[in-house]
């Protein structure tokens, strides 16, 4: 008789591990935290400024993992990498001092930072906008905007709305919060670039992210407001965008950075498997079918 105590206790025991593991795997699609009324992701210590002034790109990688894993690269030998792997995902051929285009740079946040990013060329400024915070809200991941007609990257970190854009349609953003990576190389009040987690009206932001336009070449995304959300996955699916190319160097573009002993990071590990949801699934008929052979098996005048 006493093994069936037992008995109960590992199954609940199972039950109970089968769960955290669930709570674990389901945690990159959290639901957002409690709303008071803006969301600021950037954290003293994150902010890293471009070695060169062709890497803005890789400096904002490097500063969205720095935000994102609570990291604290600075290295230059991390933003030569984040550059020259970016630079073969390139969806154009593009002369060195061409850089990164969108494609590239979405893919190093993808592969770098977190697989849910995708490229976003929206046809409005509202529209790009909205879709930005939205997203921020519902990830807690920031946003890579692609600025001054995408010859610049800047990190969108932090915004502030009427109302919850997680549980309304009916908000409107009244400012953002961004970071942009030339600080401490070319510093501004306002301009490229103003001290990290500048907060900006959607006024001034209009003013900076501008439709996209490569002189020298056409590219898909002529004419939009690009920018490269993460965005939530829900149920298996896949989300879709458009594709990406990134910015031309600023005109004062010149030297690039010596080199640093420094490890690059390695790529971050792609969200939790679903692997303990599918597990839990499959044993939970059978602790209820192993918790029911038990009552059976138990005296009809025990307590329950």
């Amino acid at each position: 008789m006493a093994a069936h105590p037992r008995r109960l206790r590992l199954l609940i025991g199972l039950v109970a591990s089968l769960t955290i593991a669930l709570g674990s795997a389901s945690g990159a699609l959290a639901a957002p935290s409690d709303w008071d009324g803006s969301v600021d992701l950037y954290r003293n210590g994150t902010f890293t400024t471009q070695k060169s002034w062709l890497w803005c790109t890789a400096a904002g990688v490097q500063i969205v993992r720095n935000i994102v894993d609570r990291d604290n690269d600075h290295s230059a030998s991390g933003q030569r990498r984040y550059f020259e792997w970016m630079r073969r995902h390139n969806r154009y051929d593009l002369p060195v001092t061409a850089g990164i285009d969108p494609a590239g740079w979405t893919a190093g946040l993808r592969h770098f930072v977190d697989s849910r990013y995708r490229l976003v060329a929206s046809e409005t400024f509202d529209g790009a906008l909205r879709s930005a915070v939205q997203r921020m809200r519902a990830t807690n991941l920031p946003v890579a905007l692609l600025v001054s007609k995408g010859n610049h990257g800047w990190i969108m970190t932090g915004f502030s709305a009427t109302a919850d854009p997680a549980t309304s349609k009916a908000f409107k953003v009244t400012s953002v919060r961004v970071v942009g990576p030339l600080y401490g190389l070319q510093s501004r009040s306002y301009g490229y670039d103003m001290k990290p987690g500048k907060s900006l009206t959607t006024s001034q932001l209009r003013g900076f992210l501008t439709p996209w336009w490569y002189g020298p070449k056409r590219m898909v995304w002529d004419n939009k407001y690009v920018s490269i959300q993460p965005v939530p996955v829900a149920n298996g699916q896949v989300a879709k965008s458009l594709p990406v190319v990134l910015p031309t160097p600023l005109p004062s573009a010149s030297a690039s950075p010596s080199a640093a002993a420094v490890v690059a990071p390695s790529p971050r590990p792609d969200p939790p498997s679903l692997a303990p949801v599918i597990l839990l699934v499959t044993l939970v008929p059978a602790v209820a079918i192993g918790l029911g052979l038990i009552a059976r098996r138990r005296p009809s005048g025990s307590v329950h």
